[in-house]
C-alpha cells in the first residue's frame, strides 16, 4: 500500500525535478549566447574597455563555461551511474573549469574591477574566492570517499557557478537599474547577491534533507 500510495509522490518529484533543470538550462543558454560567446568574435568594440586584459577575460569566460556546461550531466544519476568513468573525467573537467576561471578572475580584480571601484573588486574576488572554494571541498571530500559530502559540495559549486548566470540577469533588472543607474553601486551589491542568497538557501535545504535522513 506504501507502495502505491508513493508513486504519485515519486513521480511529482520526478517531474519538478526534469522541470527544475529544462528551467537552468534554458535560463543559462540565455546568458551563453547572449552575454558570453560574443567575446569568442574577439572584437574590441565587444570587449569595450576589457580589451587591453582579453585573455584574462576569456580565459574567466572560457573555464565559466566549461563548468557550466558540465554541471548537469554531473547531477544526472543514471548517466553517472552507468558511465562512471566519464563522469569522473567530466569531473576533472569541471574542476580545471573552475580553476582556470578563478585564476583568471585574479587579473580582472586588482585591475579593470579596481578602476570601478574597490568595493567591486572585493565583491568579484570574494565570488571567485567561494567559487574555487567549493570545488576544492568538493574534490577533497571525494578523494577521501566521503560521498554524501561530495554531492553536498558539489551542489554548492554549481549554485555558486550559477551565480554568475544569475548575475548578468540581475544587473541588468530594469527596476535595480531606476534603483541605482551608476554600476559602481548596483554592480557590488548584485555582486554579493547573485551567490551569498541562492546558497544561504542552498544550505536551508540540505539541511532540511539530512535531517530526514
Amino acid at each position: 500500500m506504501n507502495t502505491i500510495e508513493s508513486t504519485p509522490a515519486v513521480q511529482r518529484q520526478l517531474i519538478l525535478k526534469v522541470a527544475f533543470w529544462i528551467f537552468l538550462i534554458v535560463f543559462a543558454a540565455r546568458f551563453v549566447i547572449r552575454d558570453a560567446l560574443p567575446y569568442f568574435g574577439f572584437s574590441e568594440d565587444v570587449f569595450g574597455r576589457f580589451w587591453g586584459m582579453k585573455w584574462w577575460l576569456t580565459g574567466h569566460i572560457t573555464g565559466g563555461l566549461l563548468a557550466i556546461a558540465i554541471g548537469p550531466f554531473q547531477f544526472w544519476p543514471a548517466f553517472r551511474n552507468k558511465y562512471l568513468k566519464v563522469h569522473r573525467m567530466l569531473g576533472r573537467f569541471y574542476l580545471g573549469g573552475i580553476l582556470l576561471a578563478s585564476l583568471s578572475s585574479i587579473g580582472l580584480i586588482f585591475t579593470t574591477a579596481v578602476a570601478i571601484h574597490w568595493t567591486w573588486s572585493v565583491a568579484l574576488g570574494s565570488l571567485s574566492f567561494a567559487w574555487l572554494a567549493t570545488a576544492s571541498m568538493a574534490y577533497i571530500a571525494i578523494r577521501k570517499r566521503r560521498i554524501n559530502m561530495h554531492k553536498e559540495w558539489m551542489i554548492r559549486s554549481y549554485v555558486v557557478t550559477f551565480g554568475f548566470v544569475l548575475f548578468r540577469w540581475m544587473v541588468d533588472l530594469p527596476f535595480l537599474y531606476e534603483l541605482s543607474p551608476e554600476f559602481v553601486f548596483r554592480g557590488p551589491t548584485v555582486g554579493w547577491a547573485c551567490w551569498v542568497f541562492p546558497l544561504f538557501i542552498t544550505e536551508m535545504i540540505l539541511s532540511w534533507y539530512r535531517d530526514k535522513n
